[in-house]
């Protein structure tokens, strides 16, 4: 069964809240409870596992304060740092401690002893990030009792316990990447719990040559603590940390936190109308584009009505709306070229409700200097006094406003702030370009431009063009010059060959950027068996690791052998094997991602000032920010201020944002949130062993997207 996808923007929530266990019961709104900020301490060696970690804090907008352990001068972890007393209350600084593993520090350290302390006397959960199986965190040792080594391609379980609990978003599987057979991309200790322990697992695998399974995440409860017990070396990019972090953040915050993640998929189709120039098997160049003047034969790919209508059907049955950057242009041309039919702006226009539309100009003109294309690679044409030659102010309005007036004559129900230009011209482009056009900014601003797209692997962050701030967008690499599968291939191959191979040398050039292929694909075999799977791991990467940047290909990739749908199926198939129905794929329009996007940068910049303040008194957490910012968190449904609703439910949770005030915001937790007492276990007490430092895995395999156009 396909996962429901959710097509708008995230409602406006209000305020935030975040909840701890403490030892005696169900927290109380009284003079009696402790203060525990809404901040989680992350202690680290350097290792991949707390990176990581700290990246998906960072991602989601948590709060959190490091102390790095090889850093000279660092603050001393002692009962001071962690705890102190405000206005007369005992105040918990961190409401979670992230470790290297379960004792990072030297025997008999008194950071660990504070640190142990603390945890019992609040209730602070800690995350032992990556930490080998052995009595002392509540497992059997692995030599003899387990299993230690590669988890290459292993597919682990979330347990029923981990179901019912922090990894409730899960439908059960959790694979483990296998991207090469002479890498080596996981490490992991798989043992059982030791007899008598109190621990619980959460996450599991078989043991190899045993009948038994053992545990990769566990919760070890002792000496009135609690730890997260991760048994497996990770790097924040990794698919098995990409899914499991989620439930790692939800068990140490007790499923309330300041921050929140979605998991976003949004796929934009340019060219829309327009015909794109096809690749050149024979000579390795694209007609028109780069094959030189009067080089090759031109044969251009463009969607057909049946094309049309397969999107349609495919995106209804898949519950992921496309949006169409169209360039109006393309179907007057053709109108004019076949006695004034065009089939496919008709089809399109009559299904025109069933998509989201994007203005992607007219003729999809290159906006920035005026080319000189005499020359491979084109360059900027120069005035007489040597300065650049710009594209003018009324040759972009052109552009923008005769494709949105033909679209509003269509009834396309377009938003007018949104704008893709073509090849994301106008704005800078190394090396030929460095500076934006003057002119682009202005005329954005005559248009009532507020969205602008830009290229992701150009311009990774967002930024300001006059009155617009842009939106990247990750290119994927099905190259817009590829309407059949053997033209796709034959120009990887091209590209992503050595020159003795019969490739370019582009990836021998540029090591950094690129990855030369062992030998060149079969270009019958190599798009499904190498490139779609490659595209769809990146791809499914981005979703997982809460990025709503969209994703971009072209309407050649709709045409012909239709080469973008194994990439998108891949995707969407992944995903809906491995999480629940409570947490589908949002998939958001351009200038909505745009918001979220400028948001997320606000908040965090608010955050890392130290401008925001938020704390929890029993039941109720209040939240301090500049006015105006946008906050956002996530918690328990049933979450409540005053008598209204906290938030959107998402992966069992409730979470949204809220602008602030001058006024504090308060928040009311829900009973059935109320988090149970901490106890004892039989496992053993609190250790001062030492616990080994994980090394860093071997990086994931991967090749940059290649983008020839936009």
């Amino acid at each position: 069964m396909q996962k429901k996808s959710i097509r708008t923007a995230l409602s406006t929530a209000c305020a935030l809240v975040a909840v701890l266990a403490l030892t005696g019961g169900p927290a109380q709104a009284d003079d009696a409870a402790p203060r525990v900020d809404l901040r989680v301490l992350v202690v680290t060696d350097g290792g991949p596992a707390v990176d990581a970690i700290a990246a998906e804090l960072d991602t989601a907008g948590t709060p959190y304060t490091k102390v790095d352990l090889q850093q000279p001068g660092r603050p001393v972890i002692n009962a001071g740092f962690l705890a102190d007393t405000v206005e007369g209350r005992p105040r918990a600084k961190f409401q979670a401690v992230v470790l290297p593993n379960d004792n990072p520090f030297s025997t008999g350290s008194p950071e660990m002893a504070a640190l142990a302390t603390y945890e019992r006397t609040y209730g602070i959960p800690q995350v032992d990030a990556y930490t080998y199986a052995r009595p002392a965190v509540g497992l059997q040792s692995a030599v003899g009792n387990g299993y230690a080594g590669s988890m290459d391609g292993v597919e682990a379980q979330v347990t029923t316990a981990g179901r019912a609990g922090p990894f409730g978003y899960l439908d059960g599987a959790v694979p483990f990447e296998d991207n090469s057979s002479s890498v080596g991309e996981s490490y992991a200790y798989v043992s059982p719990p030791t007899a008598g322990a109190d621990f619980t697992s959460y996450v599991d695998a078989a043991i190899p040559g045993r009948s038994t399974r053992g545990s990769l995440v566990g919760e070890y409860r002792h000496d009135g603590r609690r730890e997260l017990v991760v048994t497996f070396v990770y790097n924040r990019y990794q698919q098995q940390f990409r899914l499991l972090a989620r439930g790692i953040v939800e068990w140490m915050t007790g499923g309330v936190h300041l921050g929140a993640s979605r998991n976003y998929f949004a796929v934009h189709v340019d060219d829309v109308l327009a015909a794109d120039a096809r690749w050149d098997t024979d000579l390795n160049c694209t007609p028109d584009v780069d094959c030189g003047q009067g080089q090759g034969m031109p044969n251009p790919i463009r969607m057909t009505a049946a094309d049309a209508d397969y999107a349609a059907t495919w995106q209804n049955n898949r519950n992921l709306t496309l949006d169409l950057a169209y360039n109006a242009e393309g179907s007057a041309d053709h109108r004019l070229a076949n006695n004034g039919v065009d089939l496919l702006a008709d089809k399109l226009i009559a299904d025109r409700n069933r998509f989201r539309w994007i203005n992607h100009t007219y003729t999809h003109a290159f906006l920035g200097c005026q080319q000189d294309v005499s020359v491979v690679p084109w360059r900027c044409d120069t005035l007489p006094d040597g300065s650049t030659k710009w594209v003018s102010r009324s040759e972009i309005s052109y552009e923008i406003a005769t494709n949105r007036v033909w679209g509003q004559s269509a009834g396309l129900p377009l938003e007018n702030d949104e704008l893709i230009t073509g090849e994301h011209s106008g704005m800078r482009l190394l090396p030929q370009q460095p500076t934006d056009n003057p002119n682009l900014a202005p005329t954005l601003a005559d248009n009532g431009v507020s969205w602008l797209a830009s290229d992701n692997s150009r311009e990774a962050g967002q930024r300001q063009v006059g009155p617009a701030t842009t939106v990247p967008r990750y290119p994927m690499n099905i190259f817009f010059n590829a309407g059949r599968v053997v033209e796709q291939v034959d120009e990887y191959n091209w590209i992503y060959t050595r020159r003795q191979q019969g490739g370019s040398g582009i990836c021998e050039d540029n090591p950094t950027t690129t990855t030369c292929l062992a030998t060149p694909l079969n270009t019958t075999t190599g798009y499904t068996e190498y490139i779609a799977p490659l595209e769809t791991r990146i791809a499914l990467g981005h979703v997982l690791a809460n990025d709503p940047k969209p994703h971009f290909i072209h309407q050649s990739n709709l045409a012909e052998d239709r080469i973008a749908y194994p990439v998108l199926n891949g995707v969407l198939d992944g995903y809906a094997r491995l999480f629940a129905d409570d947490t589908p794929v949002v998939n958001l329009r351009m200038k909505d991602i745009g918001a979220e996007l400028h948001k997320r940068s606000a908040w965090k910049s608010a955050v890392q000032a130290g401008d925001v303040t938020a704390y929890r008194i029993g039941d109720t957490v209040t939240v301090q920010a500049p006015a105006a910012v946008a906050m956002t968190a996530t918690m328990p449904a049933g979450t409540t201020r005053g008598t209204a609703a906290f938030g959107q439910a998402y992966a069992g949770k409730a979470s949204g944002w809220v602008t602030a005030t001058a006024q504090p915001l308060a928040l009311t937790l829900p009973s059935s949130a109320a988090p149970g007492a901490v106890h004892d276990g039989a496992g053993a007490p609190a250790t001062n062993e030492t616990a080994p430092r994980a090394q860093v895995p071997a990086g994931v395999l991967r090749q940059v997207p290649y983008s020839r156009e936009s």
